[in-house]
């Protein structure tokens, strides 16, 4: 998967150069979305990827896999990846989740069996994901255009970086053994049926009430990658100027 998420960047960026020559209209440019057009038909793309691949294979998983094998699937998909989570959470100087996740990963890693078992949840130790381009998002930096990409879905330059930084932050990425491209490609393969396993009657839901899809997973995208960053706090109240 990290060929594909390589793959995908890289597709979308060959996409924004071919459509760069045609002016966004005033109301792309008041949605942040200069590249409208080549995000609809690359959400038609992944539209097609999910009917005839990713929707078929999850409901195989749904069949051959019970409740309880996919929920531990789930917690061990999050085991490997809370040292990313982890550095993150210094990053962003989230000292006291970042103990919380540290907490999580030796006890779960352990006495989880790997994060098969959750017994750091029953310790009143939360669970919490957390991404470079969350990061770079407490550190200032601008989102940038609304952006759909290949295989991916929404995102944008600031979060599409964190997704090659993530990588790079991932302690296994620099364990090398045998096999271990096939590891690397199952676990990612997992990643992906947990996902639109979990997500997978929300998305169908809003494809059904919403007149604009591509509209309403924008706007959707936005406030839960917003929720985010703040860590479900509330948002800062702005003072206003004084008249």
């Amino acid at each position: 998967m990290r060929v594909v998420r390589a793959l995908a960047l890289g597709l979308c960026g060959l996409a924004l150069t071919a459509c760069a020559t045609a002016p966004p209209t005033p109301e792309m440019l008041a949605n942040n979305d200069p590249y409208e057009v080549t995000n609809r038909d690359m959400l038609h793309f992944n539209g097609l990827v999910d009917r005839y691949f990713v929707i078929p294979t999850v409901a195989v998983y749904f069949v051959l896999v019970p409740d309880g094998g996919r929920r531990s699937v789930h917690r061990f998909l999050e085991d490997l990846s809370l040292p990313t989570t982890f550095v993150n959470d210094l990053l962003q100087g989230e000292l006291k989740r970042g103990s919380q996740t540290a907490s999580r990963f030796l006890i779960n890693t352990t006495i989880g069996f790997g994060g098969f078992l959750d017994p750091a949840g029953r310790m009143k130790m939360p669970d919490h994901g957390e991404d470079f381009g969350q990061t770079l998002a407490v550190w200032g930096v601008g989102e940038g255009p609304y952006l759909i990409l290949p295989f991916l879905g929404p995102s944008n330059p600031r979060d599409a970086f964190g997704i090659a930084a993530d990588v790079g932050l991932d302690p296994t990425t620099y364990i090398h053994f045998k096999q271990h491209i096939w590891w690397d490609a199952g676990r990612e393969y997992f990643t992906v049926l947990d996902l639109r396993a979990q997500t997978y009657q929300t998305v169908q839901g809003i494809q059904r009430s919403s007149v604009d899809y591509y509209a309403s997973l924008r706007s959707l995208y936005r406030q839960l990658r917003d929720n985010d960053i703040r860590n479900g706090r509330p948002p800062k109240k702005q003072d206003l100027p004084d008249f």
